[in-house]
């Protein structure tokens, strides 16, 4: 991703809801800092998606929004991000911050990524594009469909359970009783990737997804190319054999699993298949269409 530069940094927008709380007690502390390191920013904490996106909406054009979130967050900001030409940078402070791994800001100290957020170099990323029978949307980091979408609504529901990695696997292990393979038929590019059962077929933008698990360790955010990963017929316990090599990176190996980089995919089910962009449930559907948007939104990387 090359440097696209510095625009000035207008709103840091917090969402108290964020990381299970998390980001609510950081928000005396985060004023502070703020104040300190960039006074002509505003900083807003949002009772909504929709009062965050009206915040970003408001916005002169081309300015940078620090977003004290999770991938969530910036998952419902995207429009906003992108109608008003604004770029954006990640203080992690999420469930699952897969995209701030991307951006290499993940294991800094809040006040550090706060830093690099307000002062770094932004530099243009890929977006992607999902259309079903019922709704569009942006996605940054993933789009689940079939076990995994179920997995992370579930893990969405958890009260009481770890943040990050940990969570995901909670969730994990108790949807495991509810497993069910779709059938589906994917194809990359035109190209027929898989035609049968299976359990999930889901795509990222980002190495990882569901709170650091490496789906697609090749994948880069700003390649211009998505990638999908295709597990085929699993039981319980073959799902659950799956599961250290999936947290090790070496599920892509399995005769049953299948990945593509591809710049448009289109997926059918039989029946309606659950979804999840960015960790944020969508409607169930049978019809998925996922187009690349190469370098369509510009994002702060620690350099």
């Amino acid at each position: 991703m090359a440097s696209d530069g510095v625009a000035p940094p207008a709103l840091v927008l917090l969402n108290p809801r964020a990381g299970g709380g998390r980001a609510a007690r950081l928000e005396a502390e985060l004023r502070a800092a703020v104040a300190a390191l960039a006074p002509q920013a505003t900083v807003a904490a949002s009772a909504s998606a929709a009062q965050a996106a009206r915040l970003v909406e408001a916005l002169p054009h081309g300015r940078r929004v620090v977003v004290v979130g999770g991938d969530g967050t910036l998952h419902h900001l995207l429009p906003a991000l992108l109608g008003g030409g604004h770029e954006a940078a990640l203080v992690p402070a999420g469930g699952g911050d897969d995209t701030a791994r991307a951006l290499g800001v993940h294991r800094l100290p809040w006040r550090e990524a706060l830093r690099v957020a307000l002062t770094a170099s932004s530099r243009r990323a890929d977006l992607a594009r999902v259309r079903t029978e019922h709704e569009s949307r942006w996605f940054v980091s993933s789009l689940c469909a079939g076990f995994d979408a179920a997995i992370a609504q579930r893990a969405r529901r958890l009260r009481f359970a770890p943040r990050g990695l940990a969570r995901y696997l909670v969730a994990t292990l108790a949807e495991i009783a509810f497993l069910r393979a779709h059938r589906l038929h994917v194809r990359a590019d035109g190209r027929t990737l898989h035609d049968g059962p299976a359990l999930f077929a889901s795509v990222v933008g980002t190495p990882s997804y569901g709170g650091g698990m490496p789906l697609a360790p090749m994948a880069a955010i700003g390649d211009g190319r998505l990638d999908v990963v295709v597990a085929g017929r699993f039981g319980r316990l073959g799902a659950l054999a799956m599961l250290p090599r999936l947290l090790r990176g070496t599920h892509l190996t399995h005769p049953r699993v299948r990945h593509a980089a591809f710049a448009s995919l289109r997926l059918f089910s039989d029946d309606p298949l659950p979804l999840a962009a960015d960790g944020e449930p969508m409607a169930a559907a049978r019809r998925i269409d996922v187009d690349v948007a190469p370098g369509a939104v510009r994002l702060v990387a620690r350099s």
